[in-house]
């Protein structure tokens, strides 16, 4: 069986990690049997993040090449009949998604000052007291610099929300009235779309993202959709 190495989940929903979140759902949607183990410890991966998985004795991280590796040992259940042109539209908009919307939503909580004091208690509430003195603002350092260095952290709050507001709009004019990003079917987009949105909609961190994000009722229901179909107490 696959076991799925992830964060431990915090708030209402599996994973407040979008990456690990986006596996898990994309497990889910495959049918494929796993087993969870939750770890906070980044020695256990190969590049230090997660999601992991351990599979027939190889480890394997990075959501995106993980599900790759799926597909080439379990079959593509999802995406097998997608058109070149399909397959292009789902990499643009998991690029979108996850290499711009992402970083708003890492500014949304780990840097917003409204944010900050509220995602430290979830995060870190149950470390040993050492450890919470210091522990904290040494990620929160590291992830200054990271969305520095992707560029989007160089910009003023305000700039910020409004790229993250341009995205959900494009977002949810891609989706428009279908059921899932691609039409009446769902796809892997569909689990990498649903895993960072979830992470703005459902976790209580309350703010100007998730304010522009309520303003875009199709991309709420869809959420709401994806949630019930694969989160559901009968799932």
């Amino acid at each position: 069986m696959i076991t799925l190495i992830q964060f431990f989940p915090v708030w209402n929903i599996p994973n407040a990690s979008p990456f690990c979140l986006k596996l898990e759902t994309y497990l889910r949607m495959v049918k494929l049997p796993y087993q969870n183990k939750y770890t906070a410890n980044p020695r256990v991966s190969p590049t230090g993040k997660f999601p992991v998985i351990e599979d027939q004795g190889k480890l394997i991280a990075d959501s995106s090449l993980i599900i790759d590796y799926l597909k080439t040992a379990y079959g593509d259940k999802l995406d097998q009949t997608l058109t070149a042109h399909q397959k292009a539209l789902a990499l643009t908009t998991q690029r979108l998604i996850e290499e711009h919307l992402y970083w708003v939503l890492v500014y949304f909580r780990w840097l917003d000052p409204q944010n900050w004091p509220f995602l430290k208690q979830a995060y870190f509430g149950k470390l040993p007291l050492f450890l919470k003195f210091w522990l904290p603002n040494v990620i929160r350092k590291k992830i200054i610099r990271q969305i520095q260095g992707h560029g989007l952290g160089l910009h003023r709050a305000k700039t910020i929300y409004e790229f993250g507001k341009k995205d959900l709009q494009a977002l949810a004019d891609l989706l428009g009235e279908q059921a899932f990003f691609l039409g009446d079917k769902p796809t892997s987009l569909d689990a990498c779309a649903y895993a960072t949105l979830a992470n703005i909609y459902y976790v209580p961190i309350e703010g100007l993202l998730k304010d522009y994000a309520n303003q875009f009722k199709n991309l709420k229901e869809y959420c709401d959709r994806m949630q019930q179909l694969y989160y559901s107490s009968s799932t």
